[in-house]
């Protein structure tokens, strides 16, 4: 019964611990984040060994340092003339490249070049496989008015998840070039998402403006690539967004966490400036046919730099073409539900406790709880891998180690309880309750050997039931058994709480007195032996009796200084009460 109530209680702390854990919001956001970490150590571990592939169809034309000093020193500032990008634009479709997405935004008309702004309007306008990039932002209306958009560069989205969007909701937005937007539909928003502590390891796949929903630019560039350019979509109630017989995993704000990789230089890379010469008749090796190109920035000056899970330094357009290839490969992470990660956790620490309370060598426990934990470290690398689930792994460590602790502390309890138990049996006379000849005689030695090195005093009382075997005989033994209970309870609530009362033997009890002279000893004896003559003790038949006992009273070192001496003297002294007449201490 011990054992049932103490595991009882232990689950109840397990569950009120657990509870404070996902009640405090602080701790509850420190555990997010060294999640995180065990994510990027995933994808990481997942990268080294080969995992997944990057496309080989997806290009970067980039503006690094080569091609910024390149355009300084042909045009002479910064940006670039955007009749560039028209030629680049031309010269490339000639080559039929699946898409052309721009990660570059193309605010704001330069006056004196007008001609050049509607070269690169006309390109929008004459190819449909072109795509740029808008941002939104939360500006004041003080510095720009919240400008409108036309429906079609909006998405339709019939949301039946508990997903709200509010942390991915604007209120403003820094226009492109009002040609780009009357010329296209494809323009996708370049907004990002990053965790508490500034690493992006997913992006939204829509954003709302005036509550309208805007996709993002590799949503975009995915959706026409495998052929679903729709305008209406749904996010069913498990969160997911529907792309035909695909389903993209979003998260609880809203945003598709990635799977990565590679470090940065995943893809094919093609410095921005080998192009511009390939427009003007250089020479440029590469074949852009059926190629998915990104264009984006990578010069350190230019700063659209990123920290992702395998590199603090990560181009932004490399993250753009991380998404569009998971849009191909349909190969988005899907984060186990909250719920299913405190089921896992409690079980885990179930069968953890369950080991710990079985096993009794407390290292093969260990070594096996520890064991147990490594092998759910396994299945949820291999479930990322193979199966894209994240499955989360620090609420299952917090839960075993608490599980591990308190299935210690319940089992020691239990052991203690038990050792008790078994200790009380040794030294406890079962019939009287008193401590049994055993102890009397290892506690007489403790007391001499005290006394001797303190050179204080201890007193040791013998006592015997006056014609217990004649009251056996008229009343029987169970009578017999029920007066010696009485007898020792009398005895017991008439000494100290120090004092040890024992059963010598048969009807004979002790008394060893610490810290007691010869008259306080001889004291407390005549106070019991009035005790136990004044008091009725009941029979096993219910009907009540008196007995008298007789008493023998022994002081160290007056009286001997071994245990045999003592209990001789004191034995000598009961001899005397019982031929002096009984009831009484002998002198």
């Amino acid at each position: 019964m011990f054992k049932k109530i103490s595991y009882a209680i232990g689950i109840i702390f397990f569950a009120i611990f657990a509870f404070l854990i996902l009640k405090n919001a602080n701790l509850s956001s420190f555990i997010d984040s060294v999640e995180n970490r065990t994510f990027d150590l995933r994808q990481t571990i997942m990268i080294n060994e080969g995992a997944k592939k990057a496309s080989k169809d997806i290009v970067i034309v980039a503006i690094d340092d080569a091609t910024y000093e390149y355009i300084l020193d042909t045009y002479g500032e910064w940006p670039l003339p955007r009749d560039i990008y028209a030629d680049m634009i031309n010269y490339l479709e000639k080559q039929s490249p699946r898409a052309i997405a721009f990660d570059l935004m193309f605010v704001k008309s330069i006056k004196s070049k007008n001609l050049a702004d509607e070269m690169l309007i006309n390109a929008f306008k004459k190819y449909d496989n072109i795509y740029t990039s808008m941002n939104f932002d939360n500006q004041s209306e003080d510095l720009r008015t919240p400008p409108e958009f036309s429906d079609k560069l909006k998405l339709n989205i019939e949301n039946n998840s508990r997903i709200d969007f509010s942390q991915l909701t604007f209120t403003n937005c820094r226009t492109i070039l009002q040609g780009i937007l009357n010329a296209t539909s494809n323009i996708g928003i370049i907004n990002v998402s990053r965790s508490d502590d500034g690493v992006l390891r997913k992006m939204p796949l829509v954003v709302k403006y005036k509550d309208d929903f805007y996709p993002q630019l590799a949503l975009k560039v995915g959706l026409n690539i495998l052929g679903e350019p729709h305008n209406t979509y749904e996010i069913d109630k498990n969160s997911d967004f529907i792309i035909g017989d695909r389903k993209i995993y979003l998260d609880k704000d809203g945003s598709a966490i990635l799977n990565w990789y590679g470090p940065a230089g995943t893809y094919t890379y093609i410095p921005m400036y080998k192009l511009i010469k390939a427009t003007k008749g250089g020479k440029l090796d590469y074949n852009f046919s059926n190629k998915i190109i990104y264009f984006g920035t990578t010069a350190s000056s230019l700063f659209d730099i990123k920290t992702v899970p395998t590199g603090k330094i990560y181009p932004g357009v490399e993250v753009q073409a991380t998404y569009v290839n998971n849009i191909i490969d349909n190969n988005f992470i899907r984060k186990v539900d909250k719920g299913y990660t405190i089921a896992l956790s409690v079980l885990l620490a179930l069968l953890i406790a369950s080991v710990v309370t079985r096993i009794k060598s407390a290292f093969s426990a260990s070594v096996i709880s520890l064991s147990t934990y490594f092998i759910y470290l396994l299945i949820s690398y291999y479930a990322m891998r193979f199966e894209n689930l994240w499955l989360e792994v620090i609420y299952p460590l917090i839960f075993s180690i608490l599980a591990f602790t308190c299935a210690y502390i319940i089992k020691y309890l239990v052991k203690s309880r038990d050792f008790e138990q078994q200790y009380k049996l040794a030294t406890t006379d079962g019939l009287t309750e008193l401590f049994n000849h055993r102890y009397f005689q290892e506690q007489l030695r403790r007391q001499l050997e005290h006394c001797k090195r303190y050179n204080t005093s201890f007193s040791l009382i013998i006592i015997d039931i006056d014609f217990f075997k004649k009251f056996n005989d008229n009343f029987g033994h169970q009578s017999g058994d029920a007066v010696l209970r009485q007898v020792a309870q009398t005895l017991k609530r008439n000494v100290r709480a120090t004092d040890i009362v024992c059963r010598y033997g048969g009807e004979e009890m002790s008394i060893i007195l610490p810290n007691t002279s010869e008259e306080e000893a001889f004291s407390t004896a005549q106070k019991i032996c009035d005790r136990v003559a004044q008091h009725k003790f009941k029979l096993a038949n219910g009907k009540d009796t008196n007995v008298t006992i007789s008493l023998g009273v022994s002081t160290f070192p007056k009286d001997g200084d071994t245990a045999e001496t003592m209990i001789a003297s004191a034995d000598k002294r009961l001899y005397d009460a019982k031929n002096n007449g009984r009831n009484q201490v002998g002198k």
